[in-house]
C-alpha cells in the first residue's frame, strides 16, 4: 500500500511541518479567482517568476489544509513543493501528516471537521469517502491535467461510479528487493533473474548459517501492510494479472486455493526461521519490527535481502552509498521466468472535501506536470506522470523505477489492498497478516479475511 506510506512513508508518528510564511501574491490580487488570475508574468518580492502560476489565480492570505499519512523528512519535502506556489498565489498550504491517517480522515469527516484536501493512499478508502458523501468531484482543470499526464488505468483509480474525484499524485514500484551490491560481490552472489534463482540463492545463504532475509511490518495503526504487499506480489507471480484482478474485485474469494498457495509462497520465506529475521530475531519478530528499520541489518551484513518498495530508499541512514556498486541498492523481484515481469505498484490520490476556489487551485497544481517534476527533483520519490523527465529522478533506484513503470511488457497492477473495500484492504487484511506472521495458520487467516468482506 504509495505508501504511502505515510503508511507507505515513514512509520513513526510525527506532525508534518506547516508552511507559516506567506509572501505577497504576484501582481494585483484576484480575490476568489480559481484560475487564470492575471499577474502578467511578474516576479514576487522574493524574485520568483510567477508566470507559471498565473493559471491558479491570486488569493491573498487564504489557507488550504492538506491532510495525509506523510510524515517527517518526506513531509518537509512535500511542503517544499508549495514554496513558489504560495509566493505567487498567496495561498498558505498547511500540511499535517498522521500515522493514523486511515482512521482519522474518517473521524474528521464524520465530525464535520474534514480538511480541505487529503492524500489517499488507497483508492478503496477514497471510494468509501465518496460514497459517504464527503469527497467532491474534481474540477475540470484537474481532470484535464490527468487526461494529459496519466494513463487511463491511473485515472480509473480516482474514479468512482463513472465520476472523477481524485488525481494521482506519486507512484512507486513495490516489486523491489533491496540488497548490498558490495556484500554480494564480497560473497560471490549474483542478482537472481527468476523466482527459482531467488530461492536457490536464499537456500545457499541459509546453508552458511546466515539469514538471507530481513523484514518488518510494524507501522502504527497501519501495521501489517508490508505483509499484504508480499501476498499481492505472490498472487501476481502465481496466477498473473487475470487472477489478481478477480481476487481484488472478489470474483475469486480470499480463501481460494490459488490465494492460499500465493500466501504460502510468501510464507516459505517470511515464516521460515532459517531464512528470517536477520539481525533482529526469529520469524515472529517481523510483526514487531518497524517497516523502516526492517532492511537496515543489510548494512551490518546480518541479512542480505529485504523486499520493499522504491520509497524505502529514504530509510537508509544519511551517508549510505545507495548505488549499483554501493552499500545498498535494489533489484527487481523476479517472476517465474526472466521474461515474465509482474509489477506491483502503489500511489496516492488527492481528493477534496469542498469546492472552494482556493482548494481547487491547490488541487489543480498538485495534478500538474509542473508539480510532479518539482517533487521528483526534490528527491526520494517517483511518478508515473508522463510529463516527468526521468533525468529529474534523484537516484539510480528511482530512475530504475521509472523505467519499470514505463515498461510496456510489464504486467503492472496497483496495490490490491488499496483497491479493496477499506474494511478489508485497510482493516482485516492488515490485521490478518499480522496474526499470520505471529504464527496463525494461512487458511485460518484467509478464511477470516474472506468472512470480513462487505456484503455490498
Amino acid at each position: 500500500m504509495n505508501t504511502t506510506t505515510r503508511r507507505r512513508g515513514l512509520a513513526t508518528l510525527a506532525s508534518a511541518a506547516a508552511m507559516a510564511m506567506v509572501l505577497s501574491a504576484c501582481g494585483a490580487d484576484n480575490m476568489g479567482g480559481g484560475g487564470g488570475g492575471g499577474t502578467g508574468g511578474s516576479s514576487s518580492a522574493a524574485g520568483t517568476d510567477c508566470a507559471a502560476y498565473e493559471q491558479y489565480g491570486s488569493f491573498k492570505g487564504e489557507t488550504v489544509n492538506l491532510f495525509s499519512s506523510i510524515r517527517e523528512a518526506e513531509a518537509d519535502q512535500l511542503q517544499d513543493t508549495f514554496t513558489d506556489f504560495s509566493e505567487c498565489t498567496g495561498i498558505n498550504v498547511v500540511h499535517n501528516g498522521s500515522g493514523e491517517f486511515e482512521q482519522q480522515v474518517v473521524v474528521q469527516a464524520e465530525g464535520g471537521n474534514a480538511p480541505d484536501l487529503a492524500i489517499f493512499p488507497q483508492p478503496g478508502l477514497l471510494a468509501r469517502m465518496v460514497k459517504d458523501g464527503y469527497v467532491v468531484e474534481a474540477p475540470d482543470a484537474v481532470e484535464k491535467n490527468v487526461d494529459e499526464g496519466w494513463s487511463e488505468d491511473w485515472k480509473a483509480y480516482g474514479t468512482v461510479d463513472g465520476k472523477f474525484y481524485a488525481a494521482p499524485l506519486m507512484a512507486s514500484v513495490k516489486s523491489f528487493v533491496w540488497y548490498s551490491p558490495k556484500l554480494f560481490a564480497d560473497k560471490g552472489y549474483e542478482v537472481p533473474t527468476t523466482w527459482d534463482e531467488l530461492m536457490s540463492l536464499t537456500e545457499k545463504i541459509a546453508a552458511t548459517g546466515e539469514k538471507p532475509w530481513c523484514a518488518g511490518i510494524e507501522s502504527g495503526g497501519a501495521t501489517g501492510w508490508p505483509a499484504t504487499d508480499w501476498i499481492e506480489d505472490m498472487v501476481l507471480r502465481q496466477g498473473g494479472g487475470d487472477l489478481y484482478d478477480k481476487w481484488v474485485t472478489h470474483e475469486v474469494p480470499f480463501n481460494d486455493p490459488q490465494i492460499v498457495a500465493a500466501a504460502d509462497m510468501a510464507g516459505s520465506i517470511l515464516k521460515n526461521d532459517a531464512y528470517v529475521n536477520g539481525g533482529i530475531g526469529d520469524s515472529r519478530s517481523i510483526a514487531t519490527t518497524s517497516f523502516n528499520d526492517g532492511g537496515l541489518p543489510i548494512l551490518d551484513g546480518k541479512c542480505y535481502m529485504h523486499r520493499q518498495a522504491s520509497f524505502y530508499e529514504a530509510q537508509w541512514p544519511e551517508g549510505t552509498d545507495v548505488s549499483p556498486e554501493g552499500q545498498a541498492f535494489a533489484f527487481y523481484l523476479p517472476g517465474k521466468t526472466a521474461d515474465e515481469k509482474p509489477l506491483l505498484t502503489g500511489g496516492e490520490f488527492v481528493g477534496a472535501f469542498n469546492d472552494k476556489e482556493a482548494t481547487q487551485a491547490v488541487q489543480a497544481y498538485m495534478s500538474s506536470g509542473d508539480w510532479a517534476n518539482t517533487r521528483v527533483k526534490i528527491g526520494g520519490v517517483t511518478s508515473a506522470n508522463k510529463a516527468v523527465d526521468p533525468a529529474n529522478a534523484s537516484s539510480d533506484v528511482l530512475r530504475l523505477a521509472i523505467e519499470l513503470l514505463q515498461d510496456k511488457d510489464a504486467v503492472a497492477r496497483f496495490d490490491g489492498s488499496d483497491l479493496m473495500p477499506s474494511e478489508v484492504g485497510a482493516g482485516s487484511f492488515w490485521t490478518g497478516m499480522t496474526q499470520w506472521i505471529d504464527g496463525a495458520d494461512t487458511k485460518t487467516v484467509l478464511d477470516q479475511i474472506e468472512a470480513s468482506w462487505p456484503a455490498s
